[in-house]
């Protein structure tokens, strides 16, 4: 009886402890589903193989569902919180503020790879996987470049379909870029409407977004689960092999995410004004979803609600940024591709030129733009950069399977960076917005 009552106090003590505390219940989901997870892997022995997969199916329910919710309406979301943003600013500052959010995603997706690059070739992670026996497929080519400086002749088609011309088959397929840019251009018409002709079309543009929140807060209940079964069935299925086989390379990509957060931190100190440890505080529930997740549109919602409310960030700088950052930001998809595209060519015994670097460098940053902010999204992508480079295609086998783990790590720093970005421009742009944002204290 004492036990059974300790237990209930137990209970009661912790739904008092994660009561309004998403970053502890997510917490907690990661660390029962990792748990979980180990015990149903088959090379532990402790059940079959096929229950494993019945089971971890079953487990993965909950954060499928979560994702498919989100994904439902982030198209609606981002078209209408992108076109919120822009009627809130005046035309001249918006013009201003695009401009600006476009270089500064641009600059840090450069540091990105640079800082990958540069780990890359000290460390040499491939080398090793060279000398034990390499990756599947063709080893010891040197590298015939695919591409070449005539490439660039290529440069003005490839910036006209950045325009989609049919913005439907944009949205059916999913192409969050061209989705972002019609809706920028539309909202930027809208600005130029007469304002008993705008009127109905922006209040209709509100309702629709309050409608997507509301959804994305039924979505929200189901977090916790949702996480538990994420990472259960996650590790039930990874070989442990694979993990202890590529540990060297993940430690490289893990030490190059790192030195990017510490790159964000001295921005947000420098530019921001802002103390890291309190935007670290109140940034540690999207990054937790972040992570559990691996995917920046199913944290986009959080991520709003959290610059608004926590890091008092003008709802009109982060009506705009956030759903631009979560489409075109991927600074640590960026520097995974960077790192993987070199790691593989090292472990092929494939030698880089100088050329070849800095084409691979260009060819990143445009494809970083154009990864989808879903899981798996960098691999997709990193498939392009390969074979546009004259890297074999093959290597992506062995990053496929632990790129899940590398992927919630990423996506972590992804959605740091979007937020980073909503303090800068919220010092910029946002000190005469202030009266839409409720006020707390860091």
């Amino acid at each position: 009886m004492i036990e059974i009552t300790s237990l209930n106090e137990l209970t009661s003590h912790l739904k008092r402890l994660t009561k309004g505390k998403l970053w502890l219940q997510v917490i907690m989901a990661l660390l029962l589903g990792a748990g979980v997870g180990i015990i149903l892997n088959p090379s532990i022995g402790v059940v079959t193989e096929s229950f494993s997969d019945w089971f971890a199916n079953w487990l993965d329910l909950p954060g499928k569902i979560f994702l498919r919710l989100v994904q439902m309406v982030m198209i609606p979301l981002i078209f209408a919180s992108i076109i919120s943003g822009i009627i809130s600013n005046n035309p001249q500052q918006l013009k201003t503020m695009g401009l600006r959010l476009f270089l500064y995603f641009v600059f840090t997706t450069a540091v990105a790879i640079i800082i990958g690059a540069v780990l890359t070739m000290f460390m040499k992670p491939g080398a090793l996987v060279n000398e034990l026996g390499g990756l599947p497929g063709v080893k010891g080519e040197k590298m015939v470049a695919n591409g070449s400086l005539s490439d660039f002749q290529n440069v003005p088609q490839t910036i006209s379909n950045l325009i989609p011309d049919n913005p439907l088959e944009s949205i059916l397929l999913g192409e969050m870029l061209g989705v972002v840019i019609f809706t920028i251009i539309i909202g930027v018409a809208i600005t130029q409407l007469e304002e008993n002709i705008a009127l109905p079309i922006i209040r209709m543009i509100e309702a629709i977004q309050k409608i997507c929140m509301i959804v994305v807060s039924w979505a929200m209940l189901l977090v916790p689960i949702a996480v538990f079964g994420l990472i259960a069935a996650l590790l039930s299925d990874l070989g442990v092999e694979v993990l202890l086989g590529l540990g060297y390379y993940m430690v490289v990509v893990l030490l190059g995410l790192a030195l990017l957060l510490v790159f964000y931190m001295m921005i947000l100190m420098i530019v921001g004004k802002k103390n890291p440890k309190h935007f670290l505080k109140a940034a540690r529930e999207p990054q937790l979803l972040a992570f559990s997740t691996a995917s920046s549109a199913a944290v986009m919602p959080l991520s709003m609600k959290v610059a608004d409310e926590q890091l008092n960030v003008s709802s009109n700088i982060s009506d705009f940024v956030i759903p631009v950052g979560a489409s075109i930001n991927m600074d640590g998809t960026a520097l995974f591709q960077c790192t993987s595209a070199l790691f593989i060519a090292q472990a092929y015994g494939i030698e880089l030129s100088l050329i070849n670097l800095l084409l691979i460098t260009i060819t990143i940053v445009g494809a970083s733009i154009g990864t989808p902010a879903i899981p798996g999204g960098g691999v997709i992508i990193l498939a392009s950069v390969l074979q546009s480079s004259g890297i074999p295609t093959e290597g992506l086998i062995v990053i496929i399977g632990i790129d899940r783990i590398l992927g919630m790590f990423r996506t972590t720093v992804n959605v740091t960076g979007d937020l980073v970005a909503c303090v800068i421009f919220d010092r910029w742009f946002g000190n005469n917005k202030r009266g839409k944002v409720r006020k707390t204290d860091l």
